[in-house]
């Protein structure tokens, strides 16, 4: 579980993130969702430690990360996997070594047991075919799919995802969602997805937070997001003529 309390930042005298507090669960595909510019990535930044809120916390189970002593940052960052939004792999490296990377530079396994890890993964992910290969020569799906092993590899108990399926046709997303989804069940990973891809969220939404304007303006799920009353989470979610005729007959 992780909890965030009371997240501010400003860039340049401008708010983006302005109080968000909220809870993201274990075992459960969690989503930030909001229209562009409305912060998801910058709070996504906050949570991990790439960005330093200008006030507020995050806490990992409870253990203090954004103002925690150097150690406990230190655990808590080996606990964190990250898929970022183009996949980050490195060109020069082939399938298998862009896996092994976390395990070489964060771990002392034996070169024995990091293959084991690196096999284990690349089959989880269905790519055990490709392990060779370089990135130039896989789809973009099948990056993506590298980047969840490797995401994964280091036996992630938190696992972030910022928008997976950019640039990914529709069935090939809906795969990684599922992959997504079945990852965090199977090892009961705390998940954080930033995403605008309403088809995820309708799909794999178990607790979705949504951002308007630098604020979190409702929580729920993907069964309930259909019912709301809010008017900016309408108008994101129900924007086209299709949407809002699905809404009237729900």
């Amino acid at each position: 579980m992780i909890e965030i309390e009371n997240i501010q930042k400003a860039f340049s005298g401008k708010e983006v993130l302005k109080g968000i507090s909220g809870t993201f669960y274990e075992g459960k595909t969690n989503m930030i969702i909001g229209a562009s510019g409305t912060g998801k990535s910058v709070l996504l930044k906050c949570i991990v430690g790439l960005i330093m809120p200008d006030t507020g916390n995050v806490y990992y189970k409870g253990r203090e990360f954004t103002r925690g002593d150097r150690d406990t940052k230190r655990e808590i960052r080996r606990e964190i996997g990250m898929l970022f939004q183009g996949g980050a792999l490195f060109d020069s490296k082939t399938v298998e070594e862009n896996i092994m990377f976390p395990l070489e530079m964060l771990t002392d396994m034996g070169r024995a047991e990091k293959r084991e890890r690196v096999d284990f993964c690349l089959e989880r992910v269905g790519l055990s075919s490709a392990a060779t290969k370089m990135p130039s020569e896989i789809s973009g799906g099948m990056q993506k799919r590298v980047g969840i092993a490797r995401a994964i590899v280091l036996q992630s108990k938190y696992l972030f995802v910022d928008e997976p399926n950019s640039g990914l046709d529709p069935l090939t997303a809906i795969k990684i969602d599922n992959l997504i989804q079945e990852i965090t069940h199977e090892y009961n990973t705390t998940t954080v997805i930033v995403s605008h891809d309403m088809n995820s969220v309708m799909e794999i939404g178990e607790h979705i937070m949504f951002l308007h304007e630098g604020h979190k303006i409702w929580e729920g799920n993907n069964k309930e997001i259909a019912h709301s009353d809010v008017e900016e989470l309408n108008d994101f979610v129900f924007s086209n003529k299709l949407l809002r005729e699905l809404k009237s007959h729900l």
